[in-house]
C-alpha cells in the first residue's frame, strides 16, 4: 500500500548542514536527505506563508485560485470555491487524508482534511503523537494515508528577537547557540544584532529537526516507512531582511528533499522545480488518473535520478501579490540558472515590511548603521525599487547589481520580460499591467479595436517618445 507524508517547515531557508550551513544542528534532516533526492534549485512560487500553501496544496498560482495572502485575521484571504485540491483528491480516492499543526490555508470546504489535528506546530513532540494517530487509524482502516504536517519553526513568535525557545518544549532537547559561532550569509550584514537573531532561528531550526525525527520514528515503528513517500519543504524563505516577502533567491529557493520508496538516494538534482509540481508528483506516485489540465506544474518522477539539468527543466516563475493584507506589493518573476527578471507591478511605491520583520533587531540595526545597507543592497535599494529588475546570478548571486537598463544585456530584459507577459496571460493574472490598467480586466475591448499599448507602465504624456 502507498502513502504520503508531506513535512512543512515554516520560515526556513537552506540552513541544513547537508546544505553546507557550518553552523546547523540538523542531525535529522541530514540524514532524511542523505535518503533522498534533493532538489538544489527547488522555489516557492511566493513567499508568504499562507498562500505558498495554498499554491502547495492546489497546484496553482495564488493569483490564479484568490488566495493572494494570509487567510487570518483582517487579511482575509481564501482559496475559490470549486478549486482542486489536495485533501479533495486524495478523499475522493479512497486515501485517509489528514492535517497537523499549521493550516494557514481556507475554506475547509475547499481544503477538507477528513482528519483536521490543528495545534501548536512547535510542541514537536504532540506533533509526533498525532501523527501516530494518523498512522495508526491508517493501519486499523486499511487506507492509504497522504498526511501534511505544518511545523511552525522557525517562524519568528511574538517578541522582538522571539523564535518561541524560551519555553521549554516537551521532549526537545535545547540547543543554544552563541552569536559568534553562526554564519551570516551574505544578503545580511553581519552586525551585533544579526548575529544574536540568527542564534536565536538556529536554535528553532534545531527544534524543527528534533520534531521531524520523531515524527519518522513514529513512521518507522509503525512499520510504513518502507512503503510511503517523504517530502520535506519549506512555506518560504528565512524571516529576515532581503528574503521572506521577496522574490529574490532567500525569499523562494529553499530546501525540497523527497524519499521514494524504493526510489534513488542522495542525489543532488539541479533541474529547476517549483511548488505548482508538488500536487502533480503526488498524484502520479499515487496513480490517480482523472483530468488535471488546470495543474500548472509537472510530475517531478520522471526526473528523479538526473544529476544535470534537462532542457525543459531551466526555468521558474513566481507570482507574489500579499504578504499581510497591509503589505502589497505585486512582484512577477522568472529565474533560470543564469538570470533573475523581476518586475515590480507598484515600483512607485516603497515596498513593505511584513510586521514580525519590520519588529525585529536587525531591521533596527540596519536602519541605525552607516552605511544602512542589507548585505550588499543599499537600503534605499531595498524599499525604493526600479519597474524591472535584471541580475546575473552566477557572477552577482546576492541580486545587487541590475542591468535593467544596461544596454549590453536588452536582449536578455526583453526576452525575459516576454516570456513573464505570456505567462501572465496563460494564467489569468489579474496583475498583468498594460499601460497602468489590468489586461484581464480590460483585454474584452480588443474585441472592439482597442489595442493596449505594449508600456509596462502608467503613460503620462511627458513620459512617451514618438
Amino acid at each position: 500500500m502507498k502513502n504520503i507524508l508531506v513535512m512543512i517547515a515554516d520560515d526556513l531557508g537552506r540552513d541544513l548542514g547537508y546544505f553546507g550551513n557550518r553552523c546547523a544542528v540538523t542531525p535529522d534532516l541530514d540524514r532524511l536527505a542523505a535518503e533522498s533526492i534533493s532538489f538544489d534549485n527547488a522555489f516557492c512560487t511566493t513567499a508568504s506563508c499562507s498562500s505558498s500553501r495554498a499554491v502547495i496544496y492546489s497546484g496553482r498560482q495564488n493569483h490564479e485560485i484568490g488566495h493572494y495572502g494570509h487567510e487570518h485575521g483582517i487579511n482575509h484571504f481564501s482559496t475559490f470555491n470549486g478549486t482542486v485540491t489536495m485533501p479533495s483528491v486524495f478523499n475522493q480516492h479512497g486515501w485517509l487524508t489528514g492535517i497537523i499543526g499549521k493550516v494557514h490555508v481556507r475554506p475547509e470546504t475547499v481544503y477538507p482534511w477528513s482528519m483536521r489535528m490543528e495545534g501548536d506546530g512547535r510542541d514537536v513532540l504532540s506533533v509526533a503523537e498525532r501523527a501516530k494517530v494518523v498512522f495508526d487509524t491508517a493501519k486499523q482502516t486499511m487506507q492509504p494515508f497522504h498526511l501534511t504536517i505544518g511545523f511552525q519553526d522557525p517562524h519568528r513568535a511574538r517578541g522582538r528577537k522571539s523564535f518561541a525557545n524560551e519555553t521549554d518544549w516537551p521532549g526537545v532537547t535545547k540547543r543554544v547557540f552563541a552569536p559568534d559561532e553562526v554564519e551570516v550569509p551574505s544578503f545580511l550584514p553581519d552586525l551585533s544584532e544579526v548575529r544574536e537573531e540568527l542564534a536565536e532561528y538556529h536554535q528553532a531550526v534545531n527544534r524543527l529537526d528534533q520534531g521531524v525525527g520523531m515524527v519518522l520514528r513514529q513512521l518507522a515503528e509503525a512499520g510504513l516507512d518502507h512503503e510511503t513517500l517523504v517530502l520535506f519543504i519549506s512555506d518560504n524563505g528565512v524571516p529576515f531582511l532581503n528574503a521572506k516577502s521577496t522574490l529574490y533567491a532567500a525569499g523562494c529557493r529553499l530546501p525540497f528533499l523527497i524519499r521514494v520508496p524504493g526510489g534513488p538516494q542522495g542525489i543532488r538534482n539541479p533541474n529547476f522545480v517549483s511548488f505548482i509540481d508538488i500536487f502533480p508528483t503526488l498524484i502520479d506516485w499515487a496513480e490517480i488518473r482523472g483530468e488535471f489540465e488546470q495543474l500548472r506544474g509537472r510530475s517531478l518522477l520522471p526526473i528523479l535520478d538526473k544529476e544535470t539539468i534537462q532542457p525543459d527543466r531551466k526555468s521558474v516563475f513566481g507570482s507574489h501579490t500579499f504578504h499581510e493584507v497591509t503589505n502589497y506589493y505585486p512582484v512577477r518573476s522568472l529565474r533560470t540558472p543564469s538570470f533573475s527578471y523581476l518586475k515590480n507591478v507598484l515600483w512607485k511605491a516603497d515596498f513593505p515590511l511584513a510586521s514580525d520583520i519590520y519588529g525585529s533587531l536587525t531591521f533596527e540595526a540596519v536602519r541605525s548603521t552607516a552605511p544602512h545597507k542589507i548585505g550588499q543592497r543599499s537600503i534605499r535599494d531595498f524599499f525604493q525599487r526600479a519597474h524591472e529588475e535584471l541580475y546575473d546570478i552566477v557572477a552577482d548571486p546576492d541580486e545587487t547589481t541590475n542591468l535593467a537598463s544596461d544596454p549590453a544585456y536588452q536582449d536578455v530584459l526583453i526576452d525575459m520580460r516576454l516570456q513573464v507577459e505570456e505567462w501572465q496571460r496563460l494564467t489569468a493574472d489579474p496583475w498583468l499591467f498594460k499601460d497602468g490598467v489590468s489586461w484581464l480586466s480590460n483585454n474584452y475591448h480588443e474585441e472592439h479595436g482597442l489595442e493596449l499599448p505594449e508600456c509596462h507602465d502608467t503613460w503620462l504624456p511627458d513620459q512617451r517618445s514618438d
